[in-house]
């Protein structure tokens, strides 16, 4: 990109960059850097596992250890890439862009709504919900609660909902995202 393509180039809005989801390098809505953050660890740790078994293996075949640590490394970049890119597939599927902009046509008809409160007081406790649905894929919202109401206050930001109060929209988010497959809205945009 020269200069003149980079003048051009509109810088987003805090708005856009708070619900656009955007990528840190390209500024392109929908990034899912936490999906892929949590897939390259899982697939680094099952890599490791993979690459370690498999040169124990070709080390008990051929009797060497040699290739144990080369098969570790060579297990968790694999496992690694592999998990990465598995981890922003599931992310994928669920949009944040999207989820934040029906909850910010929805929070006013739900029944723990107060009238008068922002979409601004609720919207840190809705992406806890559909965020975490990613982040804890086939756990129930049981499961997490605790993990999600961490999530919640370390992001909350100028939300002055307490988590007895955030917890009903966390729910409602997480509880959208909830279907057969787990991963597509129940309800409609």
């Amino acid at each position: 990109m020269n200069n003149e393509q980079q003048q051009q180039r509109m810088e987003p809005t805090p708005q856009q960059r708070k619900d656009g989801n955007l990528d840190p390098i390209t500024d392109a809505a929908g990034a899912h850097p936490v999906a892929t953050g949590v897939g390259a660890a899982a697939g680094g740790a099952a890599g490791i596992v993979g690459g370690i078994a498999a040169s124990a293996a070709t080390g008990l075949a051929t009797g060497t250890v040699l290739g144990g640590p080369v098969g570790a490394v060579a297990g968790l970049v694999v496992g690694g890439l592999v998990g990465g890119l598995a981890g922003k597939a599931v992310g994928e599927k669920i949009d944040p862009t999207a989820e934040a902009a029906y909850w910010r046509e929805q929070y006013r008809n739900e029944p723990y709504y107060q009238a008068g409160e922002s979409y601004e007081v609720y919207g840190p406790a809705y992406r806890t919900g559909y965020e975490g649905r990613a982040r804890y894929a086939g756990k129930s919202f049981e499961e997490v609660e605790m993990d999600l109401q961490k999530d919640y206050d370390s992001h909350k930001g100028e939300s002055k909902l307490s988590w007895d109060r955030a917890k009903a929209a966390t729910r409602s988010a997480w509880n959208r995202l909830t279907s057969d497959d787990e991963r597509m809205p129940k309800r409609g945009m």
